[in-house]
């Protein structure tokens, strides 16, 4: 059997921003704030030095490699969060019944969706801040996993239940996502 050759990958750290790894906790900080992440696995092992974060995974198999591609997809985004915000913008859709959206503290506030009397709420993750203007909604953060579970969570919260989704497309929909 042939020996899988190992597989190394270079990150370049920009100017501006601060890596350092303690105890497989990667911190990235930069001028929009600060990221932490633990990054485990016994085959891959991540250095910094200068201004160059390098990832090393010897003797790889399938499952290391796609980890691998992982870890490296986690700290490039880790990277563009402290140096640009992520934004997704997001769009209210109704037909019959005005829809009312507010945020109260962590909560993001549906009001009268589809005629309902009680309000549907989504939680904001923490370190994520939504605004609202008219039918439109921005939701932006550093860490793109709690911007896009946020917005998970708002579409989820106006899923339409015993009724024909084909004629009732009410709801708060995603329309782009990006950086900011």
């Amino acid at each position: 059997m042939a020996r899988i050759p190992d597989i190394k990958k270079e990150i370049t750290i920009p100017e501006g921003i601060k890596a350092t790894i303690i105890n497989n906790i990667l911190t990235i900080n930069g001028e929009k704030g600060s990221l932490s992440r633990e990054f485990t696995h016994p085959k891959i092992q991540i250095k910094i030095k200068d201004n160059i974060i390098a990832l090393i995974c010897k003797n790889p198999r399938k499952k290391q490699k796609a980890l691998f591609g992982t870890f490296i997809a986690h700290i490039n985004n880790m990277i563009k969060g402290t140096t640009k915000e992520f934004e997704y913008k997001m769009k209210t859709v109704f037909s019959h019944f005005p829809i009312k959206l507010s945020v109260e503290g962590k909560d993001f506030i549906i009001q009268n969706f589809l005629g309902e009397r009680a309000s549907r709420k989504a939680l904001i993750l923490e370190g994520v801040n939504v605004d609202i203007e008219g039918d439109d909604v921005t939701v932006h953060g550093i860490d793109i996993e709690k911007v896009g579970q946020t917005v998970a969570n708002i579409e989820r919260a106006t899923l339409v239940r015993n009724r024909d989704v084909r004629v009732f497309q009410d709801g708060v929909y995603r329309t782009s996502k990006g950086e900011k």
